[in-house]
């Protein structure tokens, strides 16, 4: 394949491109938790009172969560950098927008808004940017419509979207058909609006800091075990209380440095106070299976999520079999993790990663795409992707079509960082919606990286 089969001579943006570096090191203050820093806006507003979070992620999701919220009512204010508050207005105390509700390139902003929006008896219209409105909403809206929302999409259950909630809303027991924090989310969130005990049920654990969250501020949650998966129980109608939260980093924004750390030969890396819940930190775990040396200390609790500081250091990394049931714990960092693979000796396989197909782009796709660009030998079915190896440096030399995904562009500037030529990507824009200042801060470890079009 060429340099230029990656990339879509239409796309514009801002070109950046990535070389070969000499050892990363320092220390790196990795931004606040994404899916966090949604929920601690999106409860405060339901509280009772002023919610405070120290820490929020200032990327553009959470600012089209914290838009959408006050077109909505809802006093949500930055007292400083990481610092806001949110003036709750209580359970069913969103008003009406009076414009459509732009939620940019945030899937999380959308499906999570659904289930706040559910309780509330009037019509919003929800839309997004490119790579927002070709996502599909049904498996959010499957359940909401049988507490009784109503709901008007395009073909396909794609945005724009009308969605008008019920102020008398069913209480419902939900299994999940696919592992979906998000969707097991705006469920129990709608949850909080209709009577009795609405209950989600899912066969593999994901994220919990929906769940988490809402026991924090004062919401009767069970939590049971049973043969038939876990069973996230909710009561509605009850009033949440305002609290202090302080959002962790995110473990999918720490690792991108992880990921560079560990395939730059002679790096040493240190990521202060990443969130290591179980339900998120299979990266790690990953990573460790591969060979790669990642020491965590001065472990701890904040705010109810466990929390450590992590040292990474470079490694011969090893292919390894990464089992589908740990892929609800690390979605969102396959894109980094193929990266690491590219550079093992041997092959890895990543199983049960079919819901890759349905993010920003399908990512298992544009992964394929850019690794092969890239020299490296990958395949994929509808659920898995193996990719083999180069043992050492992979050739590099391509231009790679971000597809408006964060996590692609700055993958693909991570793995240019070991390659024997320089990788570039057609647009480095997408990375501010999850890491504001990437860039700036890979270049202060020593990272090789340049905006602009190569020299």
């Amino acid at each position: 394949m060429t340099q230029d089969t990656a990339i879509s001579p239409a796309a514009q943006g801002r070109p950046a491109h990535s070389r070969r570096s000499g050892p990363l090191s320092g220390t790196m203050a990795v931004p606040g938790d994404k899916s966090i820093s949604h929920r601690a806006l999106m409860l405060g507003a339901l509280a009772v009172g002023t919610t405070h979070i120290e820490g929020l992620l200032e990327g553009e999701d959470v600012h089209a969560t914290a838009a959408a919220l006050r077109a909505m009512g809802v006093t949500v204010v930055q007292d400083g950098p990481g610092v806001w508050h949110v003036d709750g207005v209580g359970v069913a105390g969103l008003h009406a927008p009076e414009d459509v509700l732009d939620l940019g390139n945030s899937g999380t902003s959308a499906r999570l808004l659904c289930g706040l929006l559910a309780g509330h008896g009037f019509t919003a219209i929800m839309t997004g940017d490119g790579s927002l409105r070709k996502r599909p909403m049904n498996r959010v809206i499957a359940p909401l419509t049988e507490m009784g929302v109503r709901v008007e999409t395009r073909e396909g259950g794609r945005m724009p979207m009308s969605f008008t909630g019920s102020d008398t809303l069913l209480p419902i027991e939900y299994t999940l058909p696919v592992p979906s924090a998000q969707v097991k989310s705006a469920v129990l969130l709608a949850g909080l609006h209709a009577p009795g005990k609405t209950t989600v049920i899912e066969d593999v654990a994901t994220r919990d800091h929906t769940e988490r969250m809402l026991s924090h501020m004062g919401a009767e949650i069970e939590i049971t075990e049973t043969p038939d998966g876990r069973r996230i129980t909710i009561t509605g109608q009850t009033e949440l209380s305002p609290v202090n939260v302080k959002v962790p980093s995110d473990p999918s924004s720490a690792a991108f440095p992880a990921v560079a750390a560990a395939i730059v030969p002679g790096s040493q890396v240190q990521l202060n106070g990443i969130g290591m819940n179980p339900a998120r930190a299979g990266v790690f775990t990953s990573l460790s299976e591969m060979g790669a040396d990642i020491t965590s200390t001065n472990e701890r609790d904040e705010g109810g999520e466990p929390v450590a500081d992590l040292t990474i250091r470079a490694a011969a990394l090893t292919g390894a079999r990464i089992p589908a049931e740990r892929a609800a714990s690390m979605i969102d960092e396959y894109p980094v993790l193929a990266m690491a693979a590219a550079c093992a000796t041997g092959t890895t396989v990543f199983a049960g990663v079919g819901e890759l197909r349905v993010k920003e782009s399908d990512r298992l796709a544009a992964i394929e795409t850019g690794l092969r660009a890239c020299g490296v030998t990958v395949s994929t079915d509808s659920d898995s992707i193996t990719i083999a190896g180069c043992g050492g440096p992979p050739p590099g030399g391509a231009t790679i079509a971000t597809q408006l995904d964060h996590r692609l562009a700055m993958s693909f500037l991570v793995f240019g960082l070991a390659t024997e030529n320089p990788v570039s990507i057609d647009d480095i824009t997408p990375s501010e919606t999850s890491f504001p200042g990437f860039a700036d801060a890979m270049r202060a470890l020593g990272a090789d990286i340049t905006e602009g079009d190569p020299a």
